[in-house]
């Protein structure tokens, strides 16, 4: 596959700034012959009656009708939408729809918007992941789907070149029996079914579907899990199956079954921020490599913009430049035959200027202008690494290891922590910036202002959801614990605290014993001084207890704890425990959200419910407390004040006389680490 060239490319697209002119000029040769007036036909859908479907009683929502407005308006207001070929949009069969989802979902969706279920369309609604339904749901499935239909048949007959489809609601979650994550009908899905199925004498015989929304397509894969005529390509955010939907369907072990096997292709992300490099480091040594071998006859896309720079939701930073580059790749195959059908994309803005970009490209034949200098980060090597390794025996494009002098070429991993230092640090915002300053140079569009907008997104949701934080340090004294909340310091602090977002004090504090071992590790800290400071065995022991304050706080407030414990910002495009590790913890028990992996109290740990209400604490994970056994991290008793801050904590608290305390602090300090029986 040309490995060392590949190393030479690399190296010129992502240090000069001039990447991709030398495959824009070989791009017009090769497609103009020497003549630029080549007018490709580009066929767009819209539908102003799919903006009827909305939330039924008009309150705010991510997947609204200006998603598809916005890039509507953004394509006429720039003339390209006068170089389309426009078509009309029409409703789907049912027949069709059928062929990927049972007769009851169809019959639901079709029904759902009907005078007779006014009544109780909401709470049909409140059974299924993430939908809403009103009067106009129903008519907006059936033109979403059908529209897609419609430009996946003229692409498929060669009356089109290409085509986008800007449609809502969107597809990919949709499962065969159940809509799901804003999404009713499975779109793509059912246009991929009807043209290998209906129309076989089109002579589309396999298809690629590249599925780049930031969330896994869950429901895409399920429906050609066994179908070798599908390949199926999903590049997503998967957080070790924490992020949306939140299962292991997204990991890349998930390869198809039988005949199917090796013909599904998950790249998930470990964590948020990934922009151009890391895609395109994907397209360049998983995506092109296989598609070649592949050779599809026709490429659908599902495009979501969500992982578009300043996404509320999707917390990654694909600038439009990066999202011109990837389908201007995909357009070397299948002679050219591939259409967009619109999946999510939540920044007004962002979506905009993205499905712009696409037009513009298939329009055009090559990237609009732009550059990157950044480098992908570590981990987006070892996804791909992992990827390659499990598919090398379906695919011999794959086969061969990627040279170390290529995959050394990473920028650092999207974090501040190190394990040296305690969870709060002089100069927070300078060591943000200097981290993250690759990817703060790709050329963005929209403001600081429009950011701080839209990341107030997921803090809105998550200020919905109540949890107890567990404290068993010095957060057991509750106007220590305050200092999270609403910023400063207390006596025997060196050093203050910023405070979370939303600064509302806890809603009830309990205290509760619980079956886990309490020490101290570190002997220094800044905030602190001298000493060791607390953690809590993350695995059950019957033979010991620890004393636990419990505080009744929003989600969003313990991901601001979350946050300054590991020694970063609170200013985040995204949480780093969202709905998903919620959901997710109840049953794998403990979590460590990969952007604060190596921070001292990395570690969510689920300790049950109280009140109905999920019980959360943070510390070490196992291999930290491996490290404590054996010396390679040090295990020192508190100082003076930390130990007095946990002692007024506990006796303030009614838990225990201040002579008990010290009892109980001592006893947890001098007693060796063993292991659990």
């Amino acid at each position: 596959v040309g490995l060392a060239s590949d190393f030479d490319y690399w190296f010129l697209s992502f240090k000069s700034k001039k990447f991709g002119e030398r495959e824009r000029e070989m791009e017009g040769k090769a497609n103009s012959g020497g003549n630029d007036t080549v007018r490709r036909r580009v066929g767009l859908v819209y539908d102003e009656r799919m903006c009827l479907h909305h939330t039924p009683d008009g309150d705010d929502h991510p997947e609204c009708p200006d998603r598809i407005r916005v890039i509507w308006n953004k394509l006429r207001d720039s003339g390209l939408l006068s170089r389309c070929v426009l078509l009309g949009a029409k409703e789907a069969e049912d027949r069709y729809i059928q062929l990927v989802h049972s007769k009851n979902h169809v019959d639901l969706i079709k029904s759902i918007s009907s005078k007779q279920f006014d009544s109780r369309r909401d709470r049909i609604a409140s059974k299924f992941n993430s939908i809403y339904f009103n009067k106009g749901s129903s008519e907006a499935a059936y033109l979403a789907a059908g529209s897609v239909l419609e430009v996946a048949e003229k692409v498929a007959k060669g009356d089109l070149d290409s085509g986008f489809a800007i449609v809502r609601p969107p597809g990919h979650h949709a499962e065969e029996n159940e809509p799901m994550g804003f999404c009713l009908f499975n779109n793509v899905a059912i246009a991929a079914s009807y043209l290998l199925n209906e129309r076989p004498e089109l002579g589309i015989q396999k298809i690629l579907i590249v599925d780049w929304d930031v969330h896994h397509g869950n429901a895409t894969q399920k429906m050609f899990w066994k179908d070798s005529r599908v390949l199926f390509f999903s590049v997503h955010r998967h957080d070790f199956g924490c992020f949306y939907p939140a299962t292991d369907d997204g990991s890349h072990i998930m390869i198809g079954e039988g005949p199917g096997e090796g013909y599904n292709i998950n790249v998930p992300w470990e964590h948020g921020r990934c922009g151009d490099p890391d895609y395109l480091a994907v397209w360049d040594h998983i995506l092109i490599p296989v598609a070649k071998e592949f050779n599809p006859d026709m490429i659908i896309v599902s495009a979501g913009f969500d992982a578009a720079v300043r996404d509320p939701l999707g917390g990654c930073c694909i600038t439009p430049y990066g999202y011109s580059v990837m389908l201007r790749k995909l357009m070397d195959f299948a002679h050219g035959k591939i259409f967009l059908a619109l999946e999510g994309g939540y920044n007004l803005q962002s979506l905009a200027n993205s499905a712009h970009a696409c037009v513009q490209v298939l329009l055009e034949g090559k990237p609009i202008v732009g550059s990157s200098e950044a480098y992908p980060f570590e981990s987006t090597w070892r996804v791909i690494e992992n990827v390659r390794q499990k598919l090398s025996v379906h695919w011999q494009s794959l086969s061969e290891e990627l040279p170390k002098k290529l995959t050394s070429l990473r920028a650092a991993q999207p974090q501040l922590i190190d394990a040296s230092f305690d969870s709060e640090t002089e100069n927070v915002d300078d060591a943000v910036k200097d981290i993250i300053q690759p990817l703060s140079e790709l050329k963005l569009d929209a403001s600081q202002d429009e950011e701080k907008r839209h990341s107030a997104t997921w803090r809105s949701e998550l200020r919905l959801v109540d949890v107890w934080y567990a404290s068993y340090g010095s957060n057991m004294w509750k106007p220590r614990f305050l200092c999270y909340i609403q910023g400063g310091k207390v006596e025997g602090m060196q050093k203050a605290c910023s405070g979370s977002m939303d600064k509302n004090p806890p809603k009830d504090v309990l205290w509760k014993d619980i079956p886990h071992r309490l020490f101290f590790g570190g002997d220094r800290t800044l905030t602190w001084g001298p000493g060791g400071v607390a953690f809590l065995h993350p695995e059950v022991n019957t033979q010991e207890k620890a004393h636990m304050c419990m505080y009744r706080i929003t989600l969003e407030q313990f991901n601001d704890v979350l946050f300054q414990e590991n020694r970063l910002s609170c200013d985040a495009g995204s949480p780093v425990f969202g709905l998903g590790a919620l959901e997710a913890i109840k049953s794998r028990r403990s979590i460590s959200p990969e952007g604060i992996k190596r921070g001292w109290y990395h570690n969510v740990v689920f300790l049950g419910e109280e009140q109905g209400i999920p019980i959360l604490t943070m510390t070490c994970d196992l291999a930290d407390v491996d490290a404590f056994k054996s010396g390679e991290r040090s295990l020192h008793a508190p100082g003076k004040g930390y130990a007095n801050t946990l002692i007024r904590g506990l006796v303030e608290g009614k838990r225990l006389s201040e002579a008990e305390a010290t009892t109980y602090i001592d006893e947890a300090a001098s007693k060796p680490l063993l292991d659990h029986c």
